[in-house]
């Protein structure tokens, strides 16, 4: 494994055709586009790192999965009268469905669909205390207490953030925020800019590779029926209007940021991230996904056997 990622980061990792970054947040345009990293952390124990492993970035919308976990930890299957489990089909800052379907987001892995699970979890808090439990929970996840928020992306995703906020204001004209929105759209910006390597990604997503429970400290973190779950809903929306190609592609549930991250899983196998900060026209990393194609023709990984 050590040997083939090597190898992934000397082929795929060197290409010139690598997509752009993300430059509606200016953050995140800034961001060097020839780096690359891929870990995979197996559920036997071992971790196998390539190239930028250890450098930080923004998870962005990867950070959907682990609020997804808590809001279901919190209310359950209530959950899903706030949002629905269907692939949108449409790009992830999309109002027109919104508009269709009184309010109500097609999936917790749209922007508009984070928003609805950032409101069930404040829960009448105060924004400080939801994001301290959010990031609390990550570092739970990653064995890590070093992870936290980059403040100039928070601060960069505040500053551009209209259309997050046009898709917040529109939900809570049809009464499906019960707080304020000011709240719900700070918590949503900050749990984006959580910063992360892909060392410590991989090693928060091990839980849902095996079936719920931490298969290297034995600790469970959600029952295996919720883990099944949250796996599907990563697998049908978790790469927005891209997601029906990358399960074509890649056969494994996913999650990708415009930081250029995604975190795949390979159920009862391993959990693997990869980094690329280019991204391809939907908003997923290019070279992230062509690795992890590449990946599982290698392993057989692919749930589709």
């Amino acid at each position: 494994m050590q040997k083939f990622l090597e190898e992934i980061v000397a082929t795929i990792g060197a290409s010139d055709d690598r997509g752009q970054v993300a430059s509606y947040i200016p953050q995140l345009a800034c961001v060097d586009p020839n780096q690359f990293a891929i870990t995979v952390a197996t559920v036997d124990g071992q971790l196998y790192v390539a190239g930028d492993s250890d450098k930080l970035f923004s998870i962005q919308s990867i950070s959907k999965v682990f609020t997804l976990t808590l809001a279901l930890g919190k209310l359950g299957d209530a959950i899903w009268s706030r949002v629905g489990r269907e692939p949108s089909g449409d790009p992830f800052n999309s109002i027109v469905q919104l508009e269709h379907e009184s309010g109500k987001p097609r999936n917790p892995f749209i922007n508009a669909g984070a928003l609805a699970i950032v409101d069930a979890i404040l829960m009448g808090h105060q924004p400080k205390e939801t994001l301290a439990e959010i990031l609390q929970f990550v570092r739970y996840l990653a064995e890590d207490d070093t992870i936290a928020i980059d403040d100039k992306v928070a601060r960069s995703e505040l500053e551009t953030g209209d259309r997050n906020a046009s898709l917040a204001h529109f939900m809570a004209s049809f009464g499906r925020l019960k707080n304020p929105v000011d709240y719900v759209l700070g918590t949503y910006f900050h749990h984006c800019s959580i910063a992360m390597s892909c060392r410590q990604l991989a090693r928060a997503g091990l839980f849902l590779a095996g079936d719920g429970k931490n298969p290297v400290t034995g600790v469970r973190v959600v029952s295996p029926r919720r883990a099944r779950r949250i796996n599907s809903l990563m697998l049908m929306c978790g790469h927005y209007d891209g997601s029906g190609e990358f399960a074509y592609r890649v056969g494994l549930p996913g999650k990708s940021g415009v930081g250029g991250g995604i975190l795949a899983i390979a159920p009862g196998r391993a959990s693997i991230a990869v980094w690329s900060p280019g991204l391809d026209k939907i908003g997923n990393s290019k070279l992230g996904s062509a690795a992890l194609e590449k990946l599982v023709e290698h392993t057989g990984w692919s749930i589709f056997g």
